[in-house]
């Protein structure tokens, strides 16, 4: 985000802002990172948040402890709640619209809860125009909870073939990411990260240590761990150009990715 150049600004009072010429000099125009030293963790819905008690005072001690050293921005996810909303909505041949403003809403309440077993470090949940004081949060309490769902809402665009919301809580804790110029992103999930087959189901499915996102696709794992649009997000992106998935469940697998360690699954652009 810098001042445009004479020839950028002329194109911008001159030519449509689909023009060619005008969206090849603002693409070569240099990026300001707002907070490249925080991460986005996402904690998920069914896989983290679902479990109750068990699963999610390990891991609130765990990011409690780790603000200390990594300003941490954490997104939430829907979980089973917003399948059986989808169901339902589905079912009364509602839009994708209507059905990302339900997801949200549970999205909505897992980050309100989380909001509250953090209260007592000073750890807030924001959203809309709280978003906005993100940088205060991050510069006094080294951490921040927001809900994971993009805000679509009605204007959320629909998927081919499916009413089923495509840019979901994985899509939305990336684009948060990718927006601010984090550090990095990491997906904080119930398994060890990308399997070559789905390990509930398959007991011959292997870890995949790293992959990238063409070699996912070729491999027909593009849906297999993180919603589909991420990965065309992961290479459109500018600052984050890979990805961790993590078993959250662990003890200790967060605060070893935090500090850089190869935890799970690295997804990389190219």
């Amino acid at each position: 985000m810098t001042t445009p150049t004479p020839a950028l600004e002329a194109l911008l009072m001159e030519r449509s802002l689909t023009d060619a010429q005008l969206l090849a000099a603002a693409e070569a125009a240099a990026d300001f990172r707002i907070l490249p030293d925080a991460t986005v963790l996402k904690i998920g819905g069914q896989s983290v948040i679902d479990r109750g008690r068990a699963a999610v005072y390990p891991l609130v001690d765990e990011i409690v402890a780790a603000r200390q050293q990594h300003p941490l921005l954490i997104g939430t996810g829907a979980g089973t709640r917003a399948r059986h909303l989808y169901s339902i909505a589905a079912g009364l041949n509602l839009p994708a619209g209507v059905l990302a403003q339900l997801g949200a809403s549970v999205a909505d309440q897992n980050a309100a809860m989380l909001g509250q077993l953090m209260a007592k470090h000073g750890i807030s949940h924001v959203d809309g125009a709280g978003l906005a004081a993100v940088p205060l949060f991050l510069a006094e309490v080294r951490a921040v909870i927001f809900s994971g769902m993009p805000p679509f809402k009605l204007w959320m665009r629909p998927a081919a073939g499916s009413v089923i919301p495509p840019y979901r809580t994985d899509a939305g804790c990336f684009l948060m990411a990718e927006q601010f110029g984090c550090k990095q992103m990491i997906y904080v999930k119930d398994e060890n990260g990308l399997y070559t087959a789905n390990p509930k189901t398959d007991k011959h499915a292997t870890l995949i240590p790293k992959i990238s996102v063409d070699e996912m696709k070729a491999q027909g794992l593009h849906d297999s761990i993180l919603e589909f649009p991420v990965l065309d997000l992961l290479q459109s992106a500018r600052h984050i150009r890979q990805v961790q998935v993590i078993n959250g469940l662990v003890p200790g697998n967060l605060t070893r990715a935090l500090a850089g360690e190869h935890v799970g699954t690295i997804i990389t652009a190219n």
